[in-house]
């Protein structure tokens, strides 16, 4: 297993609220996968550099997670189709 930080812009239309049950629904692909969820950090509300969607600003949130690699291939897939998350980037951070 390896480790990997997922950087997440959602939707601004979703509310603040509902934001850590978005996060948990995709992080069930990874707990499921006997992978561990090492941090969460809501950053908020940001402006973006450039619209995507033609919307100025996206909730941020960085997740770090323990996980074999077929579930985080999976969970970003999951990450892509869903409609509330506007861009997904996963980066590995161990080195091997």
């Amino acid at each position: 297993m390896r480790k990997y930080e997922i950087m997440i812009i959602i939707d601004p239309d979703v509310d603040e609220r509902q934001v850590p049950a978005l996060l948990e629904k995709h992080q069930k692909v990874i707990t499921e996968a006997k992978g561990t969820i090492d941090s969460q950090d809501i950053w908020g509300k940001r402006r973006m550099a450039y619209e995507i969607n033609k919307k100025p600003e996206g909730t941020y949130a960085v997740v770090n997670i323990t996980a074999p690699a077929e579930a985080v291939k999976e969970m970003d897939r999951l990450m892509s189709i869903d409609e509330q998350i506007m861009r997904a980037k996963v980066m590995r951070t161990d080195k091997k």
